[in-house]
């Protein structure tokens, strides 16, 4: 478990510190065109009147593989728990959703994301960030209304414990909403142990069906796996991506990965 959230947290650091994608050389589904990959894949996500009342760099340096806003339904007071939330692009955008009488936290295990989103946050007083392990949250139980979270959850090595504690921390009637990836059929043993495709949110990622069940495991009622984005990984990309692989066993890799709306409600 160290392992792989030592090495994401290095990649995620160096990521931000070069403000490009987490995936490097090998690419992955957190962007997949233009120097970084980064503007063409949030700006994909979000719609352009989202993004036009951001701060630009905001969406230069997000990760995320989908937008968990569309299905959240944040209303005015609220509080709202961003995991992972990286350098602030849905903290800011949650906090207007919330208003003045709502509350923001962001928890994420990466001190250069946490600057970085201090800085980008600077002066909006109704957003905190908090270091902590998704695992363990640092997070008062019966707390929250709303949980987000955007291309994170598959990182955990332990996705079970994340969603029995996001479980926890939310109030009773308390909403579930992530963005996250998840695998369509099964694929190669060893593509799942690949530390560079782990950190590129792609070996990490659940099955379908396997999500929906540990969410239901978790406490989760009205669950709900709503595919948003199949991806492809060209050859040459596969082949950067896992060297290690055939390639009739990156062949198999390919399309077998997707994006998704994940919801759950916890019971009143």
């Amino acid at each position: 478990m160290d392992d792989i959230r030592n090495y994401v947290k290095e990649r995620y650091a160096q990521a931000i510190k070069n403000k490009s994608s987490c995936c490097g050389s090998g690419g992955c589904c957190c962007g997949t065109t233009g120097a970084s990959g980064i503007p063409s894949m949030t700006r994909g996500n979000y719609d352009g009147a989202t993004l036009e009342k951001t701060p630009e760099q905001m969406a230069d340096q997000s990760f995320g593989c989908g937008n968990p806003f569309t299905e959240a339904r944040i209303h005015p007071g609220e509080t709202v728990l961003d995991l992972g939330s990286g350098a602030g692009l849905d903290l800011f955008l949650a906090s207007e959703m919330t208003g003045p009488y709502g509350k923001v936290i962001g928890l994420d295990m990466t001190d250069e994301m946490l600057a970085t989103a201090a800085e980008n946050l600077k002066g909006i007083e109704n957003v905190s960030l908090v270091k902590g392990y998704i695992e363990e949250m640092p997070v008062e139980s019966n707390s929250v209304d709303v949980i987000i979270s955007n291309c994170v959850i598959n990182l955990s090595p332990d996705k079970g414990k994340v969603l029995k504690e996001t479980f926890r921390v939310l109030r009773p009637g308390g909403r579930f909403c992530v963005s996250d990836t998840v695998f369509l059929r099964p694929v190669t043993e060893r593509a799942v142990k690949n530390l560079a495709a782990w950190s590129g949110c792609i070996s990490g990622a659940l099955r379908e069906t396997e999500y929906a069940e540990k969410m239901r495991e978790a406490g989760f009622e009205e669950v709900e796996v709503r595919r948003t984005k199949v991806y492809s990984f060209p050859d040459a990309m596969a082949a950067m991506a896992f060297p290690e692989l055939s390639g009739e066993e990156r062949n198999e890799i390919n399309g077998s990965l997707a994006s998704a709306i994940i919801m759950g409600k916890k019971p009143l």
